[in-house]
């Protein structure tokens, strides 16, 4: 008899949803968390607390713009500490909202570092389990940059860049990434002087290029500077603070910055040492991804994978519905992941949205397309607002099946998400562009961009 029916090893995003969608399916389910909280690095140092920064630097940058609004403040004072505490507590308490998720359903949490010695076993400390499945959902990282040391205090990686108790006065970020970009902008917000180093001549490398352009605009008229098409080779503390050494690449001459800190974020790896998949023979591509079949199974049979420790999107939401579809399918459902609808969003002001193909590989791939455009700038809730940067952009196909949507602009996370639903379910442009949308909304612009695609927009 098995200890458990199924065991997670990972407590993040994917690994409890597998836990408890596992357990609503009538498995006995145990998720090991070494951590010592639940949530992963989404919820502990990850997504949670720069969303909460970001929330409240915007309320602090937001200040110096109330004159245009017919509002005076005085003065304003800045508390980085009691932002932190606010950071803290959401997360604490989200935390434990997971655990009482876990006890609702039965999960047993074992606290503890766990490897795998055989299919069916699994060992945490001197405790031995064994389970009918494993499902692996450890998550991943940052990546290091080869020769720089990251020591959380000058150098420092997204981690330490969510827990600095005070305002340093000139920040390098390395990396136009994700990450870089929304820390950037939450120290940016409260008088840090950032400027993003980035390797390519572009920032969000992977999005559509015309949407990152858009952004890069706005983000420098909101203070970022940017240096793109440079490489960090090194970092030398001085009596006054760090030295950069750049290279420029397509020039190959060097550069050099100073600052008081810097920010290593160029992506993040899979985390699976200490599990003993080597001994175990399962397969991992060159990147040390975990090698997964259309189930999630490995190459070791009874043992799965999920989440950013298997090729495809890092992100949390991919995750969950990789944990839902893989125990779905343990339990003879049908469980299913389109990749081709996850959405990514950038979480800086304006936000950055994007689901499907971008231009440049429609382009690349000699596929048929036709675009539809709507800047915010003609939209009223927009100007309304003041939040006018950017515009909606939508690729559309043959028939008029959804190939890709972008969206630079105010609240584009949220926007977004009606057009990955009509992608999901194949909905045309033109069935979206003739749904009545509220007036006056940002989502106008969606629908106009629907329009432009068909050549009628009515406000363009």
């Amino acid at each position: 008899m098995s200890d458990y029916d199924l065991i997670v090893i990972g407590g993040g995003p994917g690994g409890y949803v597998a836990a408890i969608r596992a357990a609503q399916l009538g498995m006995k389910v145990a998720c090991i968390e070494g951590r010592g909280a639940l949530g992963g690095t989404c919820l502990n140092v990850g997504c949670i607390p720069s969303k909460a920064l970001l929330t409240s630097s915007a309320k602090y940058a937001e200040l110096s713009h109330l004159s245009a609004h017919g509002i005076s403040v005085a003065e304003s004072h800045l508390d980085v500490s009691a932002m932190m505490v606010r950071k803290d507590k959401i997360v604490g308490d989200l935390t434990k909202g997971i655990k009482f998720l876990f006890d609702k359903n039965n999960v047993d949490l074992i606290t503890g570092w766990a490897s795998i010695p055989a299919s069916g076993r699994v060992r945490v400390g001197e405790q031995k389990l064994s389970a009918k499945n494993i499902v692996i959902a450890t998550g991943s990282e940052p990546t290091p940059l080869p020769g720089i040391e990251i020591d959380e205090i000058d150098v420092l990686s997204s981690t330490g860049a969510l827990a600095l108790t005070e305002v340093p006065d000139e920040l390098v970020v390395i990396g136009a990434g994700v990450i870089g970009l929304e820390l950037g902008q939450v120290w940016s917000r409260l008088g840090v002087k950032v400027t993003v180093v980035e390797y390519l001549d572009r920032i969000l490398p992977g999005i559509d290029g015309e949407i990152a352009k858009l952004t890069q605009r706005a983000l420098s008229k909101r203070g970022l500077k940017f240096q793109l098409g440079r490489a960090l080779k090194s970092v030398t503390k001085t009596d006054s603070g760090l030295k950069l050494s750049l290279n420029r690449v397509a020039k190959d001459t060097e550069e050099s910055l100073e600052a008081d800190k810097v920010l290593i974020s160029i992506g993040r790896r899979p985390v699976t040492r200490g599990l003993g998949l080597d001994a175990l023979g399962v397969a991992m591509d060159l990147r040390g991804f975990i090698q997964v079949d259309s189930a999630f199974q490995t190459s070791v049979p009874g043992i799965y994978a999920i989440g950013d420790c298997v090729p495809g999107p890092m992100l949390a939401h991919k995750a969950e519905e990789d944990g839902v579809a893989c125990v779905e399918t343990l339990a003879g459902l049908k469980g299913h992941v389109d990749y081709n609808t996850v959405p990514g969003v950038v979480y800086t002001d304006p936000e950055v949205a994007s689901v499907g193909a971008t231009e440049e590989a429609l382009k690349a791939a000699g596929t048929t397309y036709t675009v539809g455009k709507f800047a915010f700038m003609a939209n009223s809730r927009a100007r309304s607002s003041g939040e006018t940067d950017g515009a909606v952009k939508v690729l559309v196909g043959p028939g008029g099946k959804f190939l890709g949507a972008h969206i630079c602009g105010a609240h584009g996370g949220d926007l977004i998400a009606e057009l990955v639903l009509a992608m999901t379910k194949d909905a045309t442009v033109e069935e979206v562009a003739r749904t009545c949308h509220a007036h006056p909304a940002m989502g106008e612009a969606v629908k106009e961009a629907c329009l432009d695609a068909l050549d009628r927009a009515i406000h363009a």
